[in-house]
């Protein structure tokens, strides 16, 4: 084999290996018992139907027991943990309300303002589709749905 071809071999392997390396670091993570809130300090294992998570690019995660907290600290990182920016992030996932399944935080819709509370009281409720999230405001006295670029400080507040 040339020396060219081995070169070649190698790089390939390196990329393959790299990119499944980065995918694996996006998966969402099972919350640990001693797993804390970095936005409130609650304990989040108990409250499975309503985690939120942010991986970040280093594989290191941060865990929230609801996605307002989770959007305190995506909004602002620093003030949570001064090693932390946006860009560090990988990906954002949120526990779907219907479904319970952990989904793309960035695909979800948000209904503020509902009578359903979370362990910390109001909180927006992530639902995978604008029907459903009509449907849950409309059942649930919601006021208003929101896509994830529309939740911003001054709504969190």
């Amino acid at each position: 084999m040339k020396r060219s071809q081995s070169i070649i071999i190698c790089m390939a392997v390196f990329l393959l290996t790299a990119s499944l390396a980065l995918g694996a670091d996006s998966r969402p993570v099972q919350p640990k018992a001693n797993d804390k809130c970095p936005v409130c300090g609650m304990f989040v294992a108990k409250y499975r139907e309503w985690v939120a998570q942010i991986v970040f690019k280093d594989g290191s995660y941060a865990v929230f027991d609801g996605p307002k907290d989770m959007f305190k600290y995506y909004l602002d990182p620093a003030k949570y943990n001064h090693a932390k920016k946006q860009a560090d992030i990988q990906a954002l996932y949120v526990t779907e309300y219907y479904s319970t399944k952990v989904m793309d935080a960035r695909k979800m819709f948000y209904v503020l303002g509902s009578d359903v509370m979370g362990p910390m009281g109001a909180e927006l409720v992530p639902v995978d589709s604008e029907k459903g999230a009509r449907e849950f405001m409309k059942d649930h006295a919601g006021k208003r749905i929101l896509k994830f670029p529309e939740v911003t400080t001054g709504v969190l507040e």
